[in-house]
């Protein structure tokens, strides 16, 4: 028998040997971020192209003062003009697909706040924290919200009382009531819970992706105000998976400042190309 004085075996510094390094799941890298880009011209850009610009750059700081929405319509330019305008705004960090008649791409430009929409008719710049369409189809049911007739397997343990939850958050939730989340990332559940739950909450007619430091892929339910949030490291690999009680999620609007510099840097694009 070991004498009791002396400390048990298999415990203490260097106990536990020098084996394989913990595997941490790899957080999100390679971050987006503006750089300048000025379009090459033959000559100076035309007029009508510096004056939409100009009109554009107005339009933000407005927007970061107010909030409210602009548009300036881009069919009205010729071909070589409507190509200078794409590359002068360029492609930003968030995408969307707007589900209705007629369906619109959305593409932010590298200037945010400064939005693309294009669909059967439609050759627009919208200037908003986010693109007006994108809050009024956005739970228009592309698949119905089943609530709580959706099939429940014996698998199905918490997803319910998640369900009970968003469904009073959504009931009350108004233009000032606070964001509400539910994260799925931190509760027990079982693959059916999540399966039961995205019938239960139906899809809305607009899928938001946010490419920043990862990506985040935002989906409306067809409930009121309820959107599923998921955010993906750098290898696509789901690290935060949650339910969002908001008008629309924080993550795909612009805020006042972005608004501001973006007018500041077209202006400077703008000067360059003249």
């Amino acid at each position: 028998m070991a004498n009791f004085h002396l400390p048990p075996q298999g415990f203490g510094p260097g106990s536990q040997g020098t084996g394989e390094e913990l595997d941490f799941m790899p957080l999100p890298s390679g971050m987006r971020t503006y750089s300048p880009h000025v379009p090459e011209t033959d000559g100076a850009a035309p007029q009508i192209v510096l004056d939409l610009l100009g009109a554009i750059a107005g339009a933000c700081d407005l927007a970061a003062i107010d909030g409210h929405s602009r548009s300036f319509d881009l069919s009205i330019l010729t071909a070589p003009q409507r190509a200078l305008v794409a590359d002068t705004l360029g492609h930003g960090e968030v995408a969307m697909k707007l589900r209705g008649i007629p369906a619109i791409a959305v593409q932010e430009s590298v200037f945010a706040g400064v939005w693309v929409l294009a669909g059967e008719g439609v050759d627009r710049v919208e200037i908003a924290p986010h693109p007006t369409l994108a809050l009024t189809r956005a739970h228009v049911p592309h698949r119905p919200a089943l609530g709580a007739n959706a099939f429940r397997g014996a698998q199905v343990v918490n997803a319910p009382a998640l369900l009970a939850e968003l469904q009073d958050k959504s009931r009350s939730h108004g233009a000032d009531s606070p964001v509400h989340t539910i994260n799925l990332s931190l509760l027990p559940h079982t693959e059916e819970d999540l399966v039961w739950l995205a019938e239960a909450t139906g899809e809305g007619a607009v899928t938001i992706l946010s490419r920043g430091y990862g990506n985040c892929r935002v989906t409306a339910t067809a409930m009121p105000h309820v959107w599923r949030v998921q955010f993906y490291n750098s290898t696509d690999a789901l690290i935060l998976d949650t339910y969002e009680v908001s008008m629309i999620p924080e993550v795909v609007i612009a805020a006042p400042e972005d608004l501001s510099d973006s007018a500041a840097r077209i202006r400077e694009v703008a000067e360059a190309i003249r």
